[in-house]
C-alpha cells in the first residue's frame, strides 16, 4: 500500500539544506574548541548531496508538475514546489557541494572554520527557499536570509583588510538595494491589494489611477533583482566582493546566488507582472530589462578585457554572463517565452559549474601562494597539469566554444532570442562573446606557454580542491552528452510558469 506524504515533504530538498546548518551548529556547540576540517566539511558536503539527490529525484518523478498534478503551494500560497523550483534547488545544492569540498583545504588552519560552513548552508537553505517564493513577503525574507550570511563570508578573512573592505561594501550597497526593492514591494502593494503573486497579477489591470505608483513600485523591485543578480549599473559591488572574498565564496557568490536572484526575477515578473498586462498599461519593463542586458553584457565583457587581475577578471566575466541570462526576459514580448527563460536556465546551470570551477582554480592558486595578476600563472599547466586542464575547460566553456556545454547553452539561448524577433541581442551577445575570447585565452597561454615563475610546494595537491575543480570540469564537460535531458526539463519548467 502506497504512503501518502504530507504536502510539506515537497520542500524536503530546504529542509535538508537548514537541517545541515543546525547540526554543523550543534557540532560547534559540543566542542567550540576543536575545529575538526574533515567532519565539518564532510557534513555540509553530504547535507548538499542529499538535497541534490532529493531535488533530483523529485524532478525525475515529476514532483510539482503538470504530470501529477502540478505545482504544490505551501502556507496559504507563499510557498510553491514547482519544475523551476527544483531546478534551481538543484543548482544551488551542486554549487553548494563543490565550494564546502573545496573549503576542506582553503580554510583548514582558519579560526571559526564551523562558523564558515554554517553560514554557507545558510545561504543555501535562502537560496532555496527565494527559488520556492510565490509571495513578495516571502521573497523579501528568503532573499534575506541568502544575504546576510554572505556579507559575513566575505569578510571570513579578518585579518585580510581587503575582504573586510568588500564585505562593508557589499553589506551597505546590499542594505540600500534591499531598501529600494522593499519600498518597491509597499507600492506594488498599496497598488494591488496584494503581496500572493498570482493575486497581484490578476489584481494590475484594475489599479486604476494608481498605475503611476505600480509602475515606480516594479521599477523598484526590478533594481532590487538587478542587484542580487549584479547588473550594471548595480554591479559594482561584485568585483570588490568577489576578489575580497575567499576564493570558494567567490565562486559561491557569482554562481549560486546570481541563480537565486534569477529564480526570483523570472516568478516575479512572469506571474506578477505579465508583461502584455504592463505593457497596455504603459509600464515596459521588457525595454528595461533590454537595456539592462545589452548594457550588462558590453561593460562586463569590456571591463573584463582591461583587467590585470584573474580574480577580478573572472568578477567582472560574471557580470557579462548575467547580460546573456538577462536575454530570457529581454526577449518576451516577442513569443517563444518557455524557450526563452528555459535557455536562460540551462545556462545558469552550466554556468553554476564552470563558473564555479574557475573560482576554484583560483583558490587552488591561493593556497599554494601563487598571485593573482596574469604573469603569475606562466607554467602552471607544467606544474599542475590536471588541474589546468579543467581551467582551460572552464575557460573556454565560458567563452562559448564546445569544450564544454557552454557553447550550447549559449547557443539555446541566442537561438531564442533570434526566433523571437530580437536577433540584435543575439548579435551582441555573439559579439561579446567574442571579445571574451581575448581574455580567456591570456589566462590559458599563461598556464601553457608560458616558463613557470613560481615553484609550487613540493607534494601539494590538496585532495579537496582536487575533487571538486576535476568534477566541475568533467560536468561541465558531460553535460555536452547530457545536454538534452538537462534542456528538456528546463523548458518544461518553464513552459509550466507561464501556463
Amino acid at each position: 500500500m502506497a504512503v501518502q506524504l504530507a504536502e510539506w515533504t515537497a520542500l524536503a530538498p530546504s529542509i535538508v539544506l537548514a537541517v545541515t546548518a543546525f547540526v554543523l551548529f550543534l557540532i560547534d556547540s559540543v566542542d567550540p574548541d576543536d575545529a575538526n576540517s574533515s567532519l565539518l566539511a564532510g557534513t555540509a558536503t553530504l547535507g548538499s548531496l542529499v538535497a541534490l539527490a532529493v531535488a533530483g529525484w523529485f524532478l525525475v518523478s515529476g514532483t510539482g508538475q503538470p504530470s501529477t498534478g502540478g505545482a504544490i503551494t505551501l502556507f496559504d500560497g507563499a510557498l510553491v514546489v514547482d519544475g523551476m523550483s527544483l531546478f534551481f534547488v538543484a543548482i544551488f545544492a551542486s554549487v553548494t557541494a563543490l565550494v564546502t569540498v573545496a573549503s576542506w583545504d582553503y580554510v583548514r588552519g582558519h579560526e571559526h572554520e564551523a562558523e564558515y560552513y554554517l553560514l554557507v548552508l545558510l545561504a543555501a537553505t535562502g537560496m532555496s527557499l527565494m527559488a520556492s517564493s510565490n509571495s513578495l513577503a516571502t521573497v523579501f525574507i528568503s532573499l534575506e536570509l541568502s544575504s546576510l550570511p554572505s556579507y559575513a563570508l566575505v569578510a571570513y578573512l579578518k585579518d585580510d583588510r581587503s575582504s573586510v573592505e568588500s564585505s562593508m561594501k557589499y553589506f551597505l550597497i546590499g542594505a540600500l538595494s534591499t531598501a529600494i526593492m522593499v519600498f518597491g514591494i509597499s507600492l506594488v502593494y498599496a497598488a494591488t491589494g496584494s503581496l500572493q503573486l498570482a493575486a497581484v497579477g490578476s489584481a494590475v489591470g484594475d489599479v486604476g489611477n494608481l498605475v503611476g505608483v505600480l509602475g515606480i513600485g516594479v521599477l523598484m523591485v526590478l533594481g532590487g533583482f538587478a542587484f542580487k543578480t549584479s547588473s550594471v549599473p548595480f554591479h559594482f559591488w561584485a568585483p570588490d566582493a568577489y576578489e575580497g572574498a575567499p576564493a570558494p565564496i567567490s565562486a559561491f557568490l557569482s554562481s549560486a546566488s546570481k541563480a537565486a536572484g534569477f529564480v526570483v526575477a523570472f516568478r516575479v515578473f512572469v506571474v506578477a507582472f505579465p508583461a502584455g498586462t504592463m505593457l497596455g498599461m504603459g509600464i515596459d519593463w521588457v525595454l528595461a530589462f533590454q537595456i539592462l542586458a545589452v548594457v550588462t553584457m558590453l561593460l562586463g565583457n569590456f571591463a573584463a578585457a582591461v583587467q590585470t587581475n584573474v580574480k577580478r577578471m573572472l568578477a567582472y566575466s560574471s557580470v557579462g554572463q548575467a547580460g546573456y541570462v538577462l536575454i530570457g526576459l529581454a526577449a518576451l514580448t516577442g513569443g517563444q517565452n518557455a524557450l526563452l527563460v528555459g535557455a536562460s536556465m540551462i545556462h545558469l546551470f552550466v554556468y553554476g559549474f564552470m563558473n564555479t570551477g574557475a573560482f576554484l582554480f583560483v583558490a587552488l592558486a591561493e593556497y599554494w601562494g601563487v598571485g593573482r595578476r596574469f604573469e603569475d600563472y606562466n607554467g602552471l599547466g607544467k606544474q599542475a597539469p590536471v588541474a589546468s586542464v579543467a581551467m582551460s575547460i572552464f575557460l573556454v566553456s565560458l567563452a562559448g566554444l564546445p569544450a564544454g556545454a557552454g557553447a550550447l547553452s549559449k547557443w539555446v539561448l541566442f537561438s531564442a532570442a533570434v526566433g523571437a524577433g530580437y536577433w540584435w541581442l543575439a548579435a551582441i551577445g555573439v559579439v561579446v562573446s567574442v571579445l571574451s575570447l581575448f581574455y580567456y585565452s591570456r589566462v590559458i597561454w599563461a598556464l601553457w606557454m608560458e616558463d613557470p615563475v613560481n615553484e609550487l610546494p613540493a607534494r601539494s595537491r590538496p585532495v579537496g580542491l582536487y575533487v571538486a575543480i576535476v568534477g566541475a570540469a568533467i560536468v561541465t564537460f558531460g553535460l555536452l552528452v547530457f545536454f538534452n535531458p538537462i534542456a528538456n526539463t528546463a523548458v518544461n519548467a518553464a513552459t509550466a510558469l507561464f501556463a
